[in-house]
């Protein structure tokens, strides 16, 4: 398998356990390893996090519109914090939601990549894009070259 560089390539190999299924009941799932080695290098890629009624506050939203958008891949949330929240990196939705997320977050998942992995993904420097990838999607002209790698990843 070839990936681009800065790509993850501990992809999940195997489908979570049904004891991996709840958290206590809670009906949200637990990372499975691999995710949860993604959610902590996020925290040292992304920076600043917005829950998802600050970014319905800072877009003029409801907070069901925001789910919406996250759930329409206009914007990729993760569960993170205590006590455990949606959340989405700020440089998703500041000044507005990224427009060309969608398509690259919907390539990512078709590649098995959980939401927490592909923000990974998306927030580790590139040399060669240069950059992050979201840095080249904000940059109109190198939104192919981000998808064209996003989509080599399935392979």
């Amino acid at each position: 398998m070839s990936t681009a560089p800065g790509a993850p390539d501990d992809r999940p190999t195997t489908a979570p356990s049904a004891d991996d299924a709840s958290d206590g009941g809670s009906g949200t799932a637990r990372p499975t390893t691999a995710e949860g080695s993604a959610l902590a290098d996020l925290e040292g890629l992304v920076g600043e996090w917005w829950t998802l009624a600050e970014v319905a506050e800072h877009l003029d939203l409801s907070v069901s519109q925001v789910r919406r958008l996250v759930a329409d891949r206009d914007l990729v949330a993760v569960r993170r914090g205590k006590p455990r929240a949606d959340c989405v990196p700020r440089a998703l939705a500041d000044p507005e939601p990224l427009r060309r997320l969608r398509g690259t977050a919907v390539l990512l998942a078709d590649a098995g990549y959980s939401d927490a992995e592909a923000l990974r993904w998306l927030f580790t420097p590139d040399p060669s894009l240069p950059g992050t990838p979201v840095e080249a999607l904000r940059a109109e002209h190198r939104t192919t070259e981000v998808r064209r790698r996003a989509q080599a990843l399935a392979f």
